[in-house]
């Protein structure tokens, strides 16, 4: 477990930016304008992706440790 924390904290924090997003909500200004917290939504993308990224990396770095271990 200890080896995917940073990927786990990286799901956590794209989740968080998600749930946040939705809890904040957006609403019409008396101008017209859209007041809204869209920057959360491809920030949360970006930390997912940085997610699946680091635990792809980490089971590849432990499949070839364990094949070179084997051999």
């Amino acid at each position: 477990m200890k080896k995917y924390i940073l990927s786990l904290i990286s799901f956590l924090i794209g989740g968080g930016c998600f749930v946040g997003y939705s809890i904040i909500g957006s609403e019409v200004a008396p101008d017209g304008t859209l007041v809204e917290p869209f920057f959360l939504i491809p920030i949360g993308y970006l930390f997912l992706f940085i997610g699946i990224i680091g635990v792809l990396v980490r089971v590849g770095l432990n499949y070839f440790k364990r094949s070179k271990c084997n051999q």
